[in-house]
């Protein structure tokens, strides 16, 4: 599995539409995250043209128009949303693959030592962004940033710094893999 710039541009933008809901900011404008991420506009519209026929996003016309995300962030794994703009998650040889399996070109298929190394490298993978959502992620981010003292994007004017710094997002408070969590803010 080879994550393209495609996969990472649409995984970052989702990532950043999350940030944004978190701090009152559900919709976003194609321009705000292609500033943010230095990302061509034209790029990204395409990536969210895809990412909105398959239900990650919405999007609404108009001046105070853009995108914001179509389902609750503990919907959205990764794994999905990888699959969806890469393909299959199944690293090189195709014959580990479960959704785009080909025969590869050892004779003993079932007792080929690259193809069980493999199977367990796809395993691990899948296994790790078909657990992540977007909520996850979008808290550590949030957590490292406060921790850091770093103003997160997209917050308004209105919002005092400190107050964004020290506040945590409702999804902070779940006890569910907190201690995964932690590792990944550190």
């Amino acid at each position: 599995m080879k994550l393209s710039k495609r996969g990472e541009y649409a995984l970052r933008a989702l990532i950043d539409l999350g940030i944004a809901a978190e701090l009152g900011r559900p919709i976003l404008q194609v321009s705000e995250l292609a500033a943010k991420e230095k990302l061509p506009i034209k790029f990204l519209e395409q990536i969210f043209t895809q990412l909105k026929a398959s239900g990650f996003v919405v999007s609404k016309r108009g001046k105070d128009g853009g995108y914001s995300l179509a389902r609750p962030m503990n919907r959205i794994k990764f794994g999905s949303v990888i699959r969806l703009i890469d393909g299959p998650l199944a690293p090189i040889p195709p014959c580990v693959s479960q959704t785009a399996y080909s025969r590869c070109t050892c004779p003993d298929e079932d007792h080929c030592g690259l193809r069980m190394l493999m199977l367990d490298v796809r395993t691990a993978i899948i296994k790790i962004l078909d657990r992540y959502t977007l909520a996850d992620i979008v808290e550590i981010t949030l957590r490292k940033m406060r921790r850091d003292k770093v103003s997160p994007p997209f917050i308004s004017r209105a919002f005092k710094l400190e107050s964004v710094l020290t506040s945590l997002p409702a999804s902070a408070n779940s006890p569910k893999r907190s201690n995964e969590r932690r590792a990944h803010a550190a």
